[in-house]
C-alpha cells in the first residue's frame, strides 16, 4: 500500500486542483490512500525548507507531493509538484483532471480562508485555558535548570494543568535568556502554554500563582555575608514591592538557596502587604534530606526509610537537628513487624558520640565538600526540595510524617512571634499547619532559646539599614530587631 502526502500554500490554486484528484483518486483506486497537509501563506516557505532539509530533496513551490511506503517504512519518495502529480496520475492510474482556472482560483480562497477560520478557533480556545503562572527569579541557576522539566511536564500539577512559565535574571543578559527560552520550548511538553524571560523587574511576577526565588548572595573572598546585607535588604525588599504589586493575592512564594534564608523570606513577607504572611515559606527540606541520608547510611537502610527528622532554627547559621522523634523503618535486626512497622532512630543508633560529633560534622561538610569535588554549583538535591514543597503544599504532605520549614513563627515552641523560623510542619487542604502537638525536650527547648537569643543579637549589626529602609516602621527598636533578626555563616547546634 503506498500513501501519498499532498501538501500545499492554502491560497495556492494548483493546490487545490492537485488536492481534488488525490481525493477522486483515493475514492476510485484500492490502496490508494493520501494525507494533506496544508500551511497558511506565511508558515508555507518556512515550513518547505524544513522538509526538504530533513529529506535532502530539492523542491522550491506549492505543492510538494511525496510517496510514502507505508507497509515498508523508509524514506520517503518525492514526486515533485503540480506538474509531477498529474503525469504521475496518467500514466499509473490513466487518470486526468482538468479544472478551470476560476475554479481553482475559488477553491484556493476557500481552503485559505478554512484554516483562518481553524486558527482562530485554536486562539479561541486557547484563551479559554487559564494557565498556572509560575514565576522563578534566578533563572540562570542550575537549581532552575534542574527545576524546569519537572514544572512543565505534567507530574507535579497534573497532566490536565496548563502552565505558563517566566523565567527572571536581572544578571543575565537578555541574549542568554532567550536562549534558555528556546531551549524550554523545545521540550515541547504539551502542558506548557507560554515561556517568556526577562533581566529586568519592570513587570516582574504579573499574575504570579507560584514564585520561586533562588537569587542567593555569595559573599566575594574579601567580604563576610554581614557585608552583604544593605544590598541583600535592597533587593528583596525590590521584589517584595513588585510581588505586592503583580502577583495574584494567593500567590505561594517559595525561598531557597545557601545563604540567609530566614532573613530574605522575611524581607519578602513583611513588604508585600496584600499576600498572606503564611504564603511565604524557606525551604529546609534539603538539610532535612541531607541528614536523612547520613542518617539511612550509618544504619544500611534507603534514605526513605528515615521520617520524621526536625530541622529547627536558621536556616544558614544555627540550625538544630533534632533526631528524638525520628524513626527508621526496615532496619535488620532482630525485632521485625508489618511493612509500616518502625522504631526510634535513637533506639537502634547505640553509637551517641557518632550522632553528637561525627554525624553533625559530616551535614555540616556535606554539601561544600561535593560543590568543591564538582567544582561548581549545585542544583539537583535543592530542585527536589523545592519540587517537594510545591507537591505537599498542592497535595499535602505524606499521612503522618514530620516536614521541616522555615514558616513565620507566631509563638509556637516559645519561639518569638514574627520570626522566620525552620519548624516541624504538616501540609493539610493547601495548608501548613505546625505541629505544636509535638512534646520537645527540655535540651531541645534550651538550643531553641540559644538560636532566638542569637538571632536577637544578630539583627543589632543590622538594624540601621531596616530603619534606613522602613522610615515608617511602626515598631520600636526592639521588636524591630527581633522581627527582622539576621544570620550569617550555617553552625550546626549542638550544645
Amino acid at each position: 500500500m503506498a500513501k501519498f502526502v499532498v501538501a500545499g500554500r492554502a491560497n495556492c490554486p494548483y493546490y487545490a486542483r492537485v488536492e481534488l484528484l488525490a481525493d477522486y483518486l483515493q475514492k476510485n483506486v484500492p490502496d490508494f490512500k493520501v494525507h494533506k497537509i496544508v500551511k497558511t501563506p506565511e508558515d508555507w516557505q518556512k515550513w518547505l525548507q524544513a522538509v526538504c532539509k530533513a529529506n535532502n530533496w530539492e523542491h522550491h513551490n506549492s505543492p510538494i507531493i511525496w510517496r510514502e511506503l507505508v507497509d515498508r517504512g523508509g524514506k520517503g519518495l518525492l514526486l515533485g509538484g503540480f506538474n509531477d502529480f498529474l503525469e504521475y496520475a496518467k500514466e499509473y492510474y490513466g487518470f486526468t483532471y482538468d479544472m478551470m482556472t476560476a475554479l481553482m482560483l475559488k477553491i484556493a480562497r476557500e481552503n485559505l480562508r478554512a484554516i483562518e477560520i481553524e486558527q482562530e478557533e485554536d486562539m479561541f480556545y486557547k484563551t479559554l485555558i487559564k494557565p498556572m503562572p509560575i514565576w522563578i527569579s534566578g533563572a540562570s541557576s542550575r537549581v532552575c535548570m534542574n527545576l524546569i522539566p519537572t514544572l512543565v511536564n505534567g507530574e507535579l500539577f497534573g497532566q490536565d494543568r496548563a502552565i505558563s512559565l517566566h523565567l527572571l535574571d536581572i544578571n543575565t543578559p537578555l541574549a542568554i535568556l532567550e536562549d534558555l527560552q528556546l531551549d524550554v520550548e523545545d521540550m515541547a511538553y504539551p502542558q506548557l502554554l507560554q515561556v517568556t524571560v526577562q533581566n529586568n523587574l519592570r513587570r516582574a511576577f504579573m499574575d504570579a500563582e507560584v514564585i520561586i526565588v533562588l537569587d542567593d548572595f555569595t559573599p566575594e573572598e574579601d567580604r563576610s555575608i554581614e557585608d552583604c546585607y544593605e544590598e541583600i535588604a535592597s533587593f528583596y525588599q525590590e521584589l517584595a514591592m513588585r510581588i505586592d504589586t503583580f502577583a495574584k493575592p494567593s500567590a505561594r512564594v517559595i525561598v531557597a538557596g545557601d545563604h540567609i534564608l530566614n532573613l530574605k523570606t522575611y524581607f519578602l513577607l513583611n513588604d508585600a502587604y496584600s499576600i498572606d504572611h503564611c504564603n511565604f515559606v524557606a525551604v529546609s527540606t534539603q538539610l532535612e534530606v541531607e541528614a536523612k541520608a547520613l542518617l539511612a547510611k550509618k544504619l544500611s537502610v534507603k534514605t526513605e526509610d528515615v521520617r520524621d527528622v526536625i530541622l529547627w532554627g536558621n536556616l544558614g547559621r544555627s540550625v538544630y537537628i533534632d533526631l528524638h522523634l525520628a524513626r527508621v523503618s526496615r532496619y535488620e535486626s532482630a525485632i521485625w513487624g508489618p511493612p509500616d512497622f518502625s522504631r526510634p532512630v535513637y533506639e537502634v543508633l547505640q553509637d551517641r558520640n557518632w550522632v553528637e560529633e561525627e554525624f553533625l560534622e559530616e551535614v555540616y561538610s556535606h554539601r561544600p565538600k561535593i560543590r568543591a569535588a564538582l567544582g561548581q554549583e549545585l542544583g539537583f538535591s535543592l530542585a527536589a526540595a523545592i519540587e517537594n514543597v510545591l507537591r505537599w503544599w498542592y497535595f499535602d504532605s505524606p499521612p503522618g510524617e514530620i516536614v521541616s520549614l522555615g514558616v513565620i513563627s507566631r509563638g509556637e515552641f516559645d519561639i518569638p512571634p514574627g520570626l522566620v523560623f525552620s519548624m516541624p510542619v504538616r501540609f493539610c487542604g493547601g495548608k501548613w499547619v505546625i505541629q505544636t502537638e509535638i512534646e520537645i525536650s527540655e535540651e531541645t527547648k534550651d538550643k531553641l532559646k540559644h538560636i532566638a537569643q542569637e538571632l536577637k543579637l544578630a539583627g543589632n549589626c543590622t538594624i540601621s539599614i531596616l530603619i534606613s529602609r522602613s522610615p515608617t516602621c511602626a515598631l520600636p527598636p526592639t521588636e524591630l530587631t527581633l522581627e527582622r533578626a539576621l544570620l550569617s555563616e550555617m553552625t550546626i547546634i549542638n550544645h
